[in-house]
């Protein structure tokens, strides 16, 4: 997910020059969050074997425009996610990325929990586990609880709203109300089978904030280490830039599970993996497959098969989120994008492309 497009470059220099991997006196410096109950690379791995091989989406509704309409009370819709998990289940995905919102808790604590809990129904019923997302520097800066904006035509993700919001993410009296909101879902499903695992914050620094995240970062580290879930923790690196080398030696270092974003072509793409391995851990692709930039389900998904990295792309049916629109190329008209940028189905269910369904059965087995 981008707000603008970051160029985000997977190149072996960059990450070199970052210090991620060979600077090791820049990872002594890194401060670890309970370290005794980070996973061990064998603890890892050995969970990781138990998993078949995942391919996914990230996905929202067709009729939500956003996390909040999603989960709302009065917008929350089984019907249609119990029919849009069906499409996901017909060729084979076996896990989903879903994004939660703190002020959909902080409505309605309880309900919240039931329809957290009546989703995950829904997605066992497919054979689906999903991971869910807590906070996120993404896109619309001030969330506000009740009806939400209608989406802008031919604008990518116009109603995506961020979490907790922007100035709300670094104002220390808002820290304690999302300390409650953590915990508590964390208490509530840290047991549950039916979830894959927990990513706690996506894209900390985006949207201009870089390193002014950390201090949130840090803390939700620090709640989810208090509860320990039986699921891996995990917040994904997604930009190799200068300014991002603490949060990124800070993912890395308290992170269970690596997970990481990347858009670009198989040859970077490839590259980053490659030097993610030498952490040792198991790798999640969070978020890739952005047709118009080289990154497609054709070229990426089989190396990240035979690379056993999990495959999570971005955007799963066109809907109001409006991400079959490039990040950065709004089409004032609304019309069709002479290639849809994100999303596998149509509104009506049918594939945007039959070979890329097709080639998605095949990776994941399903005949």
């Amino acid at each position: 997910m981008r707000q603008t497009d970051q160029k985000m470059k997977c190149r072996l220099f960059m990450l070199i020059i970052a210090g991620l991997f060979f600077n090791a006196g820049a990872f002594a410096q890194v401060k670890t969050i309970a370290p005794e109950k980070v996973w061990s690379a064998k603890k890892a791995a050995d969970w990781y074997k138990t998993q078949p091989y995942l391919v996914g989406a990230n996905y929202i509704p067709a009729n939500a425009i956003n996390q909040l309409e999603m989960w709302q009370a009065d917008t929350f819709d089984p019907a249609t996610i119990d029919k849009e998990l069906g499409w996901a289940e017909n060729i084979g995905m076996k896990t989903m990325r879903v994004f939660l919102h703190s002020l959909a808790y902080k409505a309605d604590p309880a309900g919240f929990k039931l329809r957290i809990d009546q989703f995950l129904s829904i997605a066992d019923k497919h054979h689906i586990k999903p991971m869910f997302v807590f906070f996120d520097d993404c896109w619309n800066k001030v969330p506000q609880i009740g009806k939400q904006p209608e989406k802008k035509i031919g604008i990518h993700n116009s109603g995506w709203m961020q979490d907790p919001g922007d100035p709300a993410y670094k104002d220390p009296a808002n820290y304690p109300a999302l300390e409650t909101y953590v915990k508590d879902i964390l208490k509530s499903f840290s047991h549950d089978k039916r979830i894959l695992l927990w990513d706690l914050y996506n894209e900390p620094g985006n949207s201009g904030k870089t390193g002014s995240s950390m201090t949130l970062l840090s803390n939700i580290f620090t709640w989810a280490r208090a509860v320990n879930p039986e699921q891996p923790i995990t917040a994904g690196l997604w930009n190799w830039g200068e300014k991002f080398n603490e949060l990124n030696r800070f993912q890395l270092a308290n992170s269970d599970v690596i997970s990481y974003h990347c858009y670009d072509n198989p040859e970077l793409h490839l590259r980053t993996i490659e030097l993610l391995k030498f952490h040792g851990k198991p790798l999640i692709c969070t978020e890739y497959m952005a047709r118009t930039r080289n990154s497609t389900f054709t070229n990426i998904l089989p190396l990240l098969k035979k690379e056993n990295v999990v495959a999570i792309n971005w955007g799963f049916v066109d809907g109001k989120t409006n991400t079959k629109y490039a990040w950065d190329t709004p089409m004032a008209d609304g019309g069709e994008p002479a290639l849809w940028f994100h999303e596998i189905f149509k509104a009506d269910g049918s594939p945007y492309k039959n070979e890329e369904t097709e080639l998605i059965r095949k990776v994941t087995g399903v005949k």
